[in-house]
């Protein structure tokens, strides 16, 4: 293991002082000012001191919390990553599937037929009064991960729209008397009949690509969901961001 060394020590043993008269060192202010310059010199080459702990923390807490503010921001208004729980959704989505959703698309482009999408729960329970301070950090904890949203969030596919009527007759799809080709389906078909009804202003009639293993627009609470307002939708999905095999674009 290398030694440290004291730089002083590495440059040998100082040499011997030689006695000077003051006659060599010359009139009495230029001996001052020459102190001074040496003394100035040895300030100038003096290396700053480590502010330590104290200083690194200054430093990181406004990263941290820059940081912070920005993943709050991407999530709140941008993209937000879900974990999809259930069976409902496949072969589309598979349990264990994380995915992206795209909150602002909903500000520049319509939900349409056949979107993905993400939405909170129609029907929920009546939520905790947290007060002010209270609501405020569990807003927080929701926007940095650390605390469950209060309302429940659901994915389902958009199958029809306000003003649309749509029937299903033995498993297959009808809106508006035209069948919907649905190639997403599960290989195990609901043969089930539904409907006719029509769609609510400001609603949305979803369903889950796996018909028989999804509670959605088909049943009203607390069996389903009923009809979606439109307001309560969170945004599109677009992509499987995980896991590795399964990363793509949702169709």
């Amino acid at each position: 293991m290398a030694e440290t060394r004291d730089p002083a020590e590495a440059a040998g043993p100082a040499p011997p002082r030689t006695s000077l008269s003051d006659t060599d060192l010359g009139p009495p202010e230029g001996r001052s000012a020459g102190r001074h310059a040496e003394t100035d010199s040895r300030t100038r080459r003096r290396r700053p001191e480590p502010e330590g702990l104290g200083g690194a923390l200054r430093e990181l807490v406004p990263l941290v919390l820059s940081a912070l503010v920005l993943a709050i921001l991407i999530k709140s208004f941008l993209i937000q990553a879900f974990f999809i729980p259930s069976a409902s959704m496949e072969p589309t989505l598979e349990p264990g599937d994380r995915i992206l959703v795209c909150r602002i698309c909903k500000v520049f482009s319509d939900v349409t037929y056949g979107n993905v999408i993400v939405f909170s729960d129609p029907h929920p329970a009546p939520h905790e009064d947290r007060g002010i301070a209270g609501g405020f950090l569990h807003w927080l904890g929701e926007g940095i991960g650390v605390a469950r949203p209060e309302d429940a969030d659901f994915i389902k596919r958009v199958v029809a729209m306000e003003g649309d009527t749509w029937e299903m007759r033995r498993g297959v799809m009808f809106v508006n008397g035209i069948q919907v080709r649905e190639p997403y389906l599960a290989a195990e078909r609901d043969s089930r009949d539904f409907g006719p009804e029509t769609v609510p202003d400001g609603m949305l009639f979803v369903l889950g690509d796996n018909r028989l293993h999804s509670g959605d627009s088909r049943f009203p609470p607390p069996g389903g969901l009923g009809y979606i307002p439109e307001e309560n939708v969170v945004g599109e999905a677009f992509v499987i961001a995980w896991p590795f095999g399964r990363i793509g674009g949702i169709d």
